[in-house]
């Protein structure tokens, strides 16, 4: 079983919608029990990092998902999601976040140049690192292929867990990993085929 967090703050109808349509049966939920019975957790967020890690701390769900994580169990953040695995976030003052994968996340500002819009939306390719393995999470997508992102802020000071980038005036970090926790910064859910197939190889982890 899939289990998708609901916590408030994310956008749960298309991602489960997504997951249906290759066949798998999710679970929205904001039961901490039912985190523990789930063989897969998928972390989505959209709006501000403060607001949902305040969100997580107080329904206790964030415990739930470090709980679930250190047992070794597969957990995916997407976008927001990704963001709040991280230690801290520089969004609107400082924030703690999950601490699941070291690093901050920091604004686009501070790497991007002045002439790009902020935030980053629309389709961007994807460019994996060429000092180690591709990611399970990229079986069967080529580099290249392009996926969605919608975010003002990106993942920094993480470069031995960054399992894809993308250029948007800089390399911003796109995907990382650190053995079972995994991060998206784009929407699968929104990335077509692409997507789809990521989603695929999560739940066939």
């Amino acid at each position: 079983m899939i289990a998708i967090v609901d916590y408030g703050v994310g956008n749960l109808f298309s991602l489960a919608s997504s997951f249906a349509y290759i066949g798998q049966e999710p679970v929205v939920t904001s039961d901490a029990a039912v985190l523990g019975k789930a063989d897969k957790i998928i972390l989505p967020g959209v709006g501000a990092f403060s607001d949902a890690a305040k969100k997580l701390r107080e329904t206790g769900l964030g415990e739930a998902v470090i709980t679930e994580a250190k047992k070794g169990k597969p957990l995916l953040g997407i976008c927001l999601g990704m963001q709040l695995l991280f230690e801290e976030s520089f969004e609107y003052g400082q924030h703690k976040g999950l601490g699941l994968i070291p690093g901050q996340v920091r604004p686009l500002t501070d790497i991007v140049p002045a002439e790009y819009k902020i935030p980053q939306i629309g389709w961007n390719a994807l460019i994996f690192p060429k000092d180690r393995k591709k990611s399970k999470l990229y079986s069967g997508i080529a580099e290249g292929e392009h996926v969605y992102f919608v975010h003002s802020y990106y993942a920094a000071n993480c470069h031995d867990y960054v399992s894809a980038n993308c250029e948007y005036g800089a390399l911003v970090t796109a995907s990382v990993e650190r053995e079972n926790i995994y991060g998206a910064q784009f929407h699968p859910e929104k990335s077509g085929k692409t997507g789809l197939r990521l989603l695929q190889n999560f739940a066939e982890l």
